[in-house]
C-alpha cells in the first residue's frame, strides 16, 4: 500500500508568473493526495487549475477537498476547476473554520458573486456537499483512510489536516504563526512520527521579526518542529513570492544541509511514501 502526493501549487500569497519563479513554481497553494480508493484535494489556490484539467484526462468524478482557509491565494483556483462544470463528477468540500462566517457554501458563493466574478456559484453543474465541522474533530473518509484536524494561528482561523491510510500519514500544516522558543503543541501532536510534513516555510528565521502578525512560520520552526515530533521528512511549502529561483536554491542548500529529511516542494512534483 502506498500514499501518492502531487503538488499542483507550492506558492504563498500571490501567484508568481515571471521567469525568476520557473524552477521552484509559481501556482499558490493546492496539493493532491491519494490514500487507497479516496481521493483528497488539500486547498484550491491557482493550481487547482492544472489539477483539474489532469483530473478529467485520468477521468477522475468523485474527490474530497480540504481547505486550510479562504483567503485568496487559497481559494482562487476554484472557479477555474474544470471538473465542478460537468455533470458527472461530484465533490464533498470541508472547511473547519467558518462557523462564525455563514459557512464554505456562503464564503464560495460570495468569492463567485457579481461584481467579484462573471460566473455564480449556481452554475456549476457537479453535485457538491459543503460538510463544516469544528478543526479538532477527526474526518473518516473510509474504513481505511482517516483525516485527522488541528486548528492553527492564522488570521480568520486556519486548519492542520493528517492524512492516515495503511500505517503511513501526511500532514499538511501551511499558514500558522508559530512563537519562537514556544513550539505549538497542537501541531506537535497532529505530526508525531508522520511520514511526510508539509509545512509553512514562508519565511527564514531571519525574515521573521519583520512579519510578525503576519500569520507565517519559518523553515527553520519546521525542521524543528518535526525533529521533536520524530516526524520522518518535510516538505518546505508556501513560498514567499519574493523568494525567487535564485533563493530558493540557497534556502534548498541550506535546509538539506541543517536536516537531511527536508525537501523543497516544486509544482508537479510528485513523491509517494510506502
Amino acid at each position: 500500500m502506498s500514499l501518492r502526493v502531487k503538488f499542483w501549487g507550492v506558492r504563498g500569497s500571490i501567484p508568481c508568473s515571471s521567469p525568476s519563479h520557473v524552477i521552484y513554481g509559481g501556482n499558490t497553494s493546492c496539493v493532491e493526495i491519494t490514500a487507497n480508493d479516496q481521493h483528497l484535494i488539500l486547498d484550491a489556490g491557482t493550481g487547482m487549475r492544472g489539477l483539474g484539467n489532469d483530473m478529467l484526462r485520468r477521468g477522475i468524478s468523485q474527490s474530497n477537498m480540504l481547505l486550510s482557509h479562504t483567503h485568496w491565494d487559497h481559494i482562487s483556483g476554484f472557479p477555474f476547476f474544470a471538473p465542478l462544470f460537468r455533470a458527472d463528477f461530484s465533490m464533498r468540500i470541508y472547511a473547519g473554520h467558518l462557523h462564525d462566517y455563514g459557512g464554505i457554501k456562503q464564503v464560495l458563493s460570495t468569492q463567485m458573486a457579481s461584481p467579484l466574478f462573471p460566473v455564480p456559484l449556481s452554475a456549476l453543474k457537479a453535485r457538491l456537499e459543503f460538510v463544516d465541522y469544528d478543526a479538532g474533530n477527526p474526518l473518516a473518509f473510509s474504513d481505511s483512510v482517516l483525516v485527522r484536524t488541528a486548528p492553527l494561528n492564522h488570521p480568520d482561523g486556519a486548519v492542520g489536516y493528517r492524512v492516515e491510510a495503511d500505517g503511513l500519514s501526511i500532514c499538511y500544516v501551511t499558514d500558522t504563526e508559530h512563537k519562537p522558543g514556544e513550539p505549538d503543541t497542537a501541531i506537535l501532536s497532529l505530526i508525531e512520527g508522520a511520514d511526510l510534513v508539509i509545512y509553512d516555510s514562508t519565511y527564514t528565521d531571519e525574515e521573521f521579526p519583520a512579519k510578525v502578525g503576519w500569520g507565517h512560520s519559518t523553515w527553520e520552526e519546521g525542521v524543528r518542529l518535526c525533529q521533536k515530533a520524530g516526524a520522518r521528512n518535510m516538505a518546505l511549502f508556501h513560498h514567499d513570492p519574493d523568494h525567487d529561483d535564485l533563493i530558493m536554491s540557497q534556502i534548498e542548500e541550506r535546509a538539506k544541509r541543517l536536516w537531511s529529511g527536508t525537501l523543497v516542494a516544486r509544482d508537479t512534483m510528485e513523491l509517494i511514501l510506502s
